[in-house]
């Protein structure tokens, strides 16, 4: 079994070595979070799922981060990697995996050469197969959504508006955000809302109270050890630096 240190000691690694998700990451516009934790008596797993837009991605993205004390399907790197890097890739990420998936499907989203913008003439996109018309200004504005060009739609307030009115098609389902999770784990907790550690101030796993407690419950089974107090702080308009770079 793995103690409640053990487990943010792996947390407060990956954060060291910049795999843990920061949600003011200056490469991404963060839109929607989630997070859940599974459990069996001898091993655990901790998903962290990040919605965004990166403008060198081209795409909104999916980013989901499995940690735990053992993994499956490992993203094999063999195809472009010597043995020797591979065994040392695989060394570095023992307790983490990443996988990036694309829920919103490419079509029109460009305006005057601006891959940021969405084309003046798109009037729906695609996510998981559905279609969804393409929010006006005031439906933005309704949601809370400040444009960042008063004459252009930008990719990332379509992405917070879908993360407001279509959340469960922008982030996983509970068979795919396991897709690294041992099949035997027990989900134990699924949260859209926590208060994460600010990782650019210092704050690391191990010092987020948040953290502590899902610590303890993945060390114990006992879900009522997760009792915040401090209000969440998951919700994008608490990182506006994010995809500032």
């Amino acid at each position: 079994m793995w103690s409640a240190d053990r487990i943010l000691k792996v947390l407060d690694g990956c954060a060291a070595d910049y795999w843990f998700p920061m949600l003011d990451n200056g490469y991404v516009y963060l839109a929607a979070t989630r997070l859940s934790l599974h459990r069996s008596y001898a091993d655990w797993a901790l998903v962290i799922e990040v919605f965004g837009y990166s403008p060198r991605a081209g795409l909104p993205d999916l980013h989901v981060s499995t940690f735990g004390s053992r993994l499956r399907d490992r993203d094999d790197p063999a195809d472009h990697r010597t043995p020797e890097a591979r065994a040392h890739y695989l060394a570095c990420h023992l307790h983490d995996e990443h996988r990036f998936f694309a829920p919103i499907a490419d079509g029109p989203r460009l305006a005057h050469g601006d891959c940021n913008s969405v084309a003046d003439d798109a009037r729906t996109v695609v996510v998981r197969g559905r279609t969804v018309d393409v929010p006006s200004r005031d439906t933005l504005a309704s949601h809370g959504i400040v444009l960042d060009d008063p004459h252009h739609i930008r990719v990332w307030e379509v992405c917070r508006y879908l993360a407001d009115t279509h959340r469960g098609l922008v982030l996983r389902t509970p068979d795919e955000r396991r897709v690294n999770v041992p099949q035997e784990l027990e989900e134990l907790l699924v949260l859209d809302e926590w208060r994460h550690p600010d990782l650019l101030r210092g704050e690391k796993p191990s010092t987020a109270a948040a953290f502590i407690a899902f610590a303890d419950v993945l060390a114990s089974g006992d879900v009522t050890r997760y009792a915040p107090t401090a209000p969440p702080n998951t919700h994008w308009s608490h990182w506006p630096e994010g995809g500032m770079l």
